[in-house]
């Protein structure tokens, strides 16, 4: 089977619109959440959220592409942009062997609210004739198609939270098994909205704290949700062989690709951890490594369920003994849970710890629980030599994905 590795990387998070900022803010520490500005809170019990700013999409594509974009695609489509333009693929790959997985969990729900205020409001005759390609959850990946003339594959990966790693997991396997030769592939979310802001508060899975910076608690004793964020990350997957013969820039190799469903509850995690440890023991057997320098990008949400069941997985699929030597940590303790992009994201943030040997940290992890027991890395980042790192995306529906990396250049 063949060999895939990373050549290209893009981000819009709330942390930062571009790679270097987005790592540079991790490994800070710095805090992407605050006070919602894109609509007025009065009557909304939750009144933060991990918003990305300064965001032009015009420099991505034209006003026109825009205006008939949602929010979700334009974000998609900076990522993808950049990690194209990172990788230097463009001009090296037949259009039939180059495809798109895109994620989204959710797709073009602002796009569908402001339509609907519309309809309501004004009737049916002023509803947008792109209202249906603007809010289908395929139009990110058909539109970075098209503007790149990939004709493989392109299709989304819709599942919950976990879309991201779904999609850059099943990237691997098309270029694994010989199906591609080179996938763009990442997660896109825009939900900051006063309607999936209601929804999720209302089922009670955001965090009822309104000071943002003791929101967003994974691991902690404190925690009571997760907070709502946003963007996009990109990927360019590519065979190994080819990325070596044409001398390209090779981050890291995407190594090993598990994917179950608890097939327990709509929301919650199973409470003995079962279809979050398979995911992770697949991937690290595929993976083929057995090393105690591991970091692990945890879902790490903050809610009360996911935390504790997350380390109880981490503990089944590593053993104890492995796991607590671990460095584990929860990034969006900084990007808030960034939804159907969030796998994307974390799995850049793998591939960034892997490549400069340090570890994010967990911001704001001052009350550990004591049932999450591991080693989180508390406040500060920490320098490791790591030989792998693996990316753990739990979704709603039972969803689990986990995605396992190792260093550029080291032997399976």
């Amino acid at each position: 089977m063949n060999r895939v590795v990373v050549t290209g990387i893009g981000v819009v998070s709330p942390v930062g619109c571009d790679a270097a900022s987005f790592w540079e803010s991790l490994k800070s520490g710095r805090c992407g959440i605050g006070q919602i500005t894109r609509f007025d809170t009065a009557q909304h019990k939750v009144k933060i959220a991990a918003e990305v700013r300064d965001f032009d999409p015009l420099k991505y594509m034209s006003r026109s592409e825009a205006q008939h974009s949602d929010l979700f695609t334009q974000y998609a489509m900076a990522a993808a942009c950049q990690a194209v333009e990172d990788s230097r693929i463009e001009g090296t790959v037949a259009p039939e062997r180059i495809g798109v997985y895109f994620g989204t969990g959710i797709g073009g729900i602002t796009t569908l609210m402001a339509e609907h205020i519309k309809l309501l409001e004004k009737g049916p005759r002023r509803v947008s004739p792109f209202f249906i390609p603007m809010i289908i959850s395929n139009m990110a990946s058909g539109l970075i198609a098209i503007r790149f003339n990939c004709r493989g594959a392109a299709k989304p990966e819709v599942t919950a939270c976990a879309s991201g790693s779904n999609a850059i997991g099943e990237a691997l396997r098309a270029i694994r098994h010989g199906y591609a030769d080179v996938m763009i592939t990442g997660g896109s979310e825009a939900s900051v909205n006063e309607l999936a802001v209601a929804g999720f508060a209302n089922m009670q899975a955001l965090s009822n704290s309104n000071d943002p910076l003791c929101s967003s608690l994974p691991f902690d004793l404190r925690r009571t949700g997760f907070v709502i964020g946003e963007g996009a990350g990109a990927l360019v997957l590519e065979e190994y062989e080819r990325a070596r013969s044409r001398g390209a820039h090779i981050y890291a190799e995407v190594c090993g690709y598990g994917s179950t469903c608890d097939a327990y509850h709509m929301t919650a995690p199973h409470p003995e951890a079962e279809g979050g440890a398979a995911a992770i023991t697949l991937a690290l057997e595929e993976a083929g490594t057995d090393t105690d320098r591991i970091y692990v990008n945890a879902h790490g949400t903050g809610t009360p369920l996911n935390d504790k069941a997350e380390t109880l997985a981490i503990k089944k699929a590593l053993g104890e003994q492995r796991a607590r030597k671990a460095l584990i940590s929860s990034t969006k303790s900084m990007t808030g849970h960034m939804l159907g992009a969030a796998g994307a994201a974390e799995a850049i943030a793998c591939v960034f710890a892997l490549k400069e040997g340090i570890v994010p940290p967990t911001i704001g992890l001052d009350v550990p629980d004591p049932e999450c027991d591991l080693d989180y890395v508390p406040h500060s980042a920490r320098r490791a030599d790591l030989d792998a790192a693996i990316s753990v995306s739990l979704g709603f529906g039972g969803h689990n994905a986990c995605l396992a990396f190792k260093k550029a250049g080291a032997e399976k």
